[in-house]
């Protein structure tokens, strides 16, 4: 294995060092992006309790932040209980904006990832293909050996740039709508606490 990681030349590297980034992101963005770990399912009916009841402390509020993303945004409304319903909506959608843009940390770097690793397996195509002609020119088309180093350095290249971007690519994909699905989530929570205040 490690003979063909050196065939492939030094560009390998950078793809290995891609490729250790991008497994590091997708395993903490799994774990982070849990449905029950953005947003609880009894959080709701505990914050509506809450605030019905009038037991709303600067305390409690901030155990409700401490507790998940959607608690971070359920806080907020809390916050601005005594303010009025247009003040509650507007912190409510001033922090799941925030909350939501957290949740898509460190996807920018691996559509990055998902979107460069062909291009340096490419990189490596031309550099291999370079060798080959130079090959060529110095000895002729005479002896394979001479011409084998360049193309297997072009082809491995490849194949590893188009392993690591293709998976990227297909979790970065998946992350994207599994925000999207948390975002409406979020949405859909906030506003049974705007709602139980009209009650």
């Amino acid at each position: 294995m490690f003979e063909l990681f050196r065939a492939g030349g030094p560009l390998m590297w950078i793809i290995l060092l891609c490729s250790l980034v991008a497994l590091t992101i997708i395993f903490e963005r799994l774990l982070t992006l849990r449905t029950r770990q953005v947003a609880p399912g009894n959080l709701r009916e505990q914050i509506i309790e809450l605030a019905t009841s009038g037991r709303v402390t600067s305390d409690r509020i901030q155990k409700v932040r401490e507790h998940s993303p959607l608690g971070q945004v359920l806080a907020a409304g809390l916050e601005n209980l005594h303010l009025g319903e247009a003040a509650m909506r507007e912190s409510l959608e001033e922090t799941g904006k925030v909350v939501v843009h957290r949740l898509g940390r460190y996807l920018n770097t691996l559509g990055t990832i998902a979107s460069i690793t062909p291009l340096i397996g490419l990189l490596g195509t031309v550099i291999g293909m370079i060798k080959v002609f130079t090959a060529i020119t110095a000895s002729g088309v005479g002896d394979p050996t001479v011409l084998s180093g360049g193309i297997s350095e072009a082809l491995i290249t490849t194949a590893a740039g188009l392993s690591v971007g293709i998976p990227c690519l297909m979790f970065y994909r998946h992350f994207r709508g599994k925000i999207a699905e948390l975002a409406v989530t979020l949405e859909e929570e906030a506003l049974a606490l705007l709602a139980s205040q009209k009650n």
